[in-house]
């Protein structure tokens, strides 16, 4: 694995650099996300097929941003039962901190049953947010209940290496190295070599990567982080759909995912 991660870090160093100003105007809020998962073996091919067609941002002289992520949910796991009994429109809501630049954001995304989604955020101090006053008030507006009737359930760490093409026109994410801890069982999980590769567009424009993917015969594959590290961290909760999920999981993994 060792192995794995230095070519990785040697193939992103060919990739030209892009930085976060440079991005600007591929912010890409109202968007359409397909998700694909594979391995970090896959994901070495893939590095080595996108030379010469993406560039790689970089922040503080590195290609490879550091996040960490913790979801608010009900008493009754709302948000985690929407996505489960496959409800359109669904949200959901998370305080997300980029580690390497020390910013955090209140964040709500929500996707509509045509598939795109929204994402809105309003930055604030910390991990540690105040459920009361303008935080309460930014959540209630958009998903008619208040961060008081929630709590921290699941958070997530990972590495995020972030692609856009020569055109500009997408953004493509790489995660991986992805851990759990649950803040209601204390149950850690990780993911192993899964990688989840996320493209995100406005509508359908043409993309290099989809051409790459389609000779690593990577297909599109849904993959939730809050509902996978939920499943894998808390045996309470209601999983019949993901059931199969994690089955195709485990074997991409080469390991039980539980």
């Amino acid at each position: 694995m060792v192995e794995i991660d230095a070519r990785i870090n040697e193939l992103l160093q060919h990739l030209e650099p892009i930085t976060l100003e440079q991005m600007s105007s591929i912010r890409l809020m109202n968007r359409t996300d397909t998700k694909f998962v594979t391995s970090k073996d896959n994901l070495v091919r893939l590095l080595e097929m996108a030379q010469g067609k993406y560039y790689a941002q970089f922040n503080n002289d590195s290609r490879i941003a550091n996040y960490m992520t913790t979801y608010w949910d009900t008493d009754n796991h709302r948000f985690f039962l929407e996505h489960h009994n496959g409800r359109a429109p669904r949200q959901k809501v998370r305080v997300r901190t980029y580690m390497d630049s020390d910013l955090t954001f209140l964040e709500v995304k929500t996707k509509n049953n045509h598939g795109r989604t929204k994402k809105k955020r309003v930055e604030v101090p910390s991990q540690e947010i105040e459920v009361q006053g303008t935080n309460g008030e930014f959540v209630e507006a958009l998903v008619h209940q208040g961060l008081n009737e929630m709590h921290p359930t699941v958070r997530n760490q990972f590495h995020r290496i972030t692609l856009v093409n020569y055109g500009k026109t997408e953004r493509l994410t790489i995660d991986y190295d992805v851990h759990f801890h649950n803040l209601e069982t204390g149950n850690n999980a990780n993911v192993g070599p899964l990688v989840i590769i996320e493209l995100k567009r406005d509508g359908n424009v043409y993309s290099p990567v989809l051409d790459i993917l389609r000779v690593l015969r990577i297909k599109p594959s849904g993959f939730s982080k809050y509902c996978i590290g939920s499943v894998m961290t808390n045996r309470n909760l209601k999983r019949n759909i993901f059931k199969e999920k994690m089955v195709v999981l485990s074997k991409l993994a080469n390991t039980k995912l539980n």
